[in-house]
């Protein structure tokens, strides 16, 4: 399985930003500049990126398509980006604004039939599913939902697994307790999905500090890693992820 490096950028407000454990209270601002940004990621040799719509994300309709538009004009990185996806039009609207893979979040626990019969629909090369997970007291990965205040009935391995076997190819799974900490990725678990779910390329995503955090990553069988905070401070080189 080829891995894939996805330097990601947040947007909020028309700024690049990035929040502490998805709690838009704690926000960092690193500049209004995500054009020449992603510019700079395709001139570093990155062939995809990651794209957030925080505003969509908390009120819905998806508000990052110029800027897409600008992205697929101006440079020839493949985009997977989400943010407030509430229903199919909002997948292909994204798709024909120009995204090469639409990542669907809360809906993929909310209601999963819906976004199984979309992988059938656009395909699973067009679909990225993620799944937000906390680790309980017991050792279960369970599934917050609702701002992560509440917890889905369904555990992150019965609803990974049943989207895997509906054909499922992109799974970006996100440690809650790690997001924007800068503490490492949680490697066991990287490595327990890529074992629990064999053909489907795991995107790590959550307390990346280094290349040594990806080269771990792509150890632990993940198809991918996506590099927030450690990329735009600097702590992490675009070349050095790209070269593992």
């Amino acid at each position: 399985m080829n891995f894939t490096v996805y330097p990601a950028l947040d947007i909020r407000n028309g700024q690049v930003v990035r929040l502490l454990q998805g709690d838009y209270a704690q926000q960092t601002t690193y500049g209004d500049d995500p054009l020449p940004r992603a510019q700079a990621f395709a001139a570093g040799g990155a062939h995809w990126m990651h794209l957030v719509d925080l505003d969509a994300a908390k009120a819905g309709g998806y508000t990052l398509a110029p800027l897409l538009g600008q992205i697929a004009s101006n440079t020839s990185l493949k985009v997977q980006t989400g943010g407030g996806v509430r229903g199919r039009d909002d997948v292909a609207r994204i798709l024909d604004a120009g995204a090469s893979r639409v990542v669907i979040g809360s809906l993929a626990v909310r209601q999963p039939e819906q976004v199984l019969a979309w992988l059938d629909e656009f395909g699973a090369e067009r679909l990225t599913i993620a799944l937000d997970t906390r680790q309980g007291a017991d050792g279960v990965w369970c599934l917050p939902v609702h701002g992560w205040t509440e917890t889905a009935d369904v555990t992150l391995d019965e609803l990974a697994t049943r989207y895997a076997q509906t054909g499922m190819k992109h799974l970006l799974c996100t440690d809650i307790a790690r997001d924007g900490m800068l503490s490492g990725p949680n490697i066991d678990l990287y490595a327990h999905l890529s074992k629990l779910l064999p053909g489907v390329a795991v995107q790590a995503s959550g307390g990346v500090r280094d290349v040594a955090d990806v080269a771990a990553a792509k150890a632990a069988g993940c198809g991918g890693a996506v590099l927030g905070k450690a990329l735009l401070e600097g702590r992490l080189q675009l070349d050095e992820a790209l070269a593992c």
